[in-house]
């Protein structure tokens, strides 16, 4: 073990660690970060807020006082975050690390923001201001499901991979496709073939999807259990009404629509768990397009010491 932290505190390769919700990345990269003394930077788009925690599957505060996790409680729930944003704090962050002299975890599942890590920010058609307020009008009017079902009949690449629930990149798509007659993913393929930074090595995490789904099912109970309707509860009472994004996020959505009446509890449990297994899906076809990934396949009875060996092999 000791050489294979002196090889890593050597070695000028990042490790970047990704995996679908619920798969057990967190878990590796604090045994990792802890094992060969890096500091973990989270690319997650809902952990950047404060007071988000339950829902956001935050780190606990012991873990937070072992290791030095970066990028958690950045902004305001109030404040909308955005990926140039990421990428900024981002290379700041990964400067300040590697200038101490220490190793870098960057663990997460926002493909998004993984992707424009690794690439570069996608460099797609312009915006049409008028078109983008037109879309915005028909959400307050019609609420987001129709604009959906609407970008699944032109893009369906696309709306397999942004949640019914993302406006802004609903609207995005939808944008695009009106402005270039084109669907937005014929655009992004070019960026994907792109090739990703070589300076990361990137550690994907897989398991066999019902399993993934039981994972799942256990962290929305556990959610629950922790005090997810109080959190939720909480950050409405606030003077700040909470923003598009954070409000928009899986689990808060839901008991937001709770608290307006459109749910009774039960309901809302079962409507996190359907999202969240929608959203691992959507996170294993945006991963399928990655390349230069070392995959560790995962047994349903593997431990987390199991999957750090292999992973410290990888890194070796």
């Amino acid at each position: 073990m000791e050489t294979t932290v002196t090889n890593m505190q050597n070695n000028a390769k990042k490790i970047l660690i990704l995996g679908v919700t619920a798969s057990g990345k967190s878990a590796l990269a604090f045994g990792l970060a802890k094992t060969i003394n890096a500091e973990i930077i989270s690319v997650d788009s809902m952990k950047v807020y404060r007071r988000m925690d339950i829902g956001t599957a935050k780190p606990p505060a012991e873990k937070q006082k072992l290791i030095s996790y970066r990028l958690i409680d950045v902004v305001e729930p109030s404040e909308s975050f955005s990926v140039d944003k990421f990428l900024d704090l981002t290379e700041k962050t990964v400067s300040d690390i590697q200038g101490r002299g220490k190793p870098v975890v960057a663990v997460g599942g926002t493909a998004m923001y993984i992707k424009a890590m690794l690439l570069g920010l996608f460099d797609g058609p312009g915006t049409d201001e008028t078109i983008r307020n037109r879309l915005k009008d028909e959400v307050e009017e019609l609420g987001l499901a129709p604009l959906h079902q609407r970008l699944q009949q032109i893009d369906p690449a696309a709306a397999e991979r942004i949640h019914p629930n993302d406006e802004k990149r609903i609207v995005r798509a939808l944008e695009v496709y009106e402005l270039t007659g084109k669907p937005i993913s014929s655009f992004q393929k070019q960026w994907e073939a792109a090739q990703p930074a070589n300076d990361w090595l990137v550690i994907g995490l897989r398991r066999d999807k019902e399993t993934e789904s039981k994972r799942i099912n256990a962290r929305i109970r556990r959610m629950i259990e922790a005090g997810l309707r109080d959190e939720v509860a909480a950050l409405l009472a606030e003077d700040k009404p909470l923003s598009k994004q954070a409000a928009a996020a899986i689990g808060y959505a839901e008991m937001i629509a709770h608290f307006n009446g459109e749910m009774e509890l039960d309901e809302t449990v079962e409507r996190i768990k359907i999202n969240t297994r929608r959203f691992a899906k959507s996170q294993r076809t945006w991963f399928k397009t990655f390349s230069n990934v070392n995959w560790i396949d995962i047994a349903e009875d593997d431990t987390v010491e199991f999957v750090l060996e292999k992973a410290l092999k990888l890194i070796s």
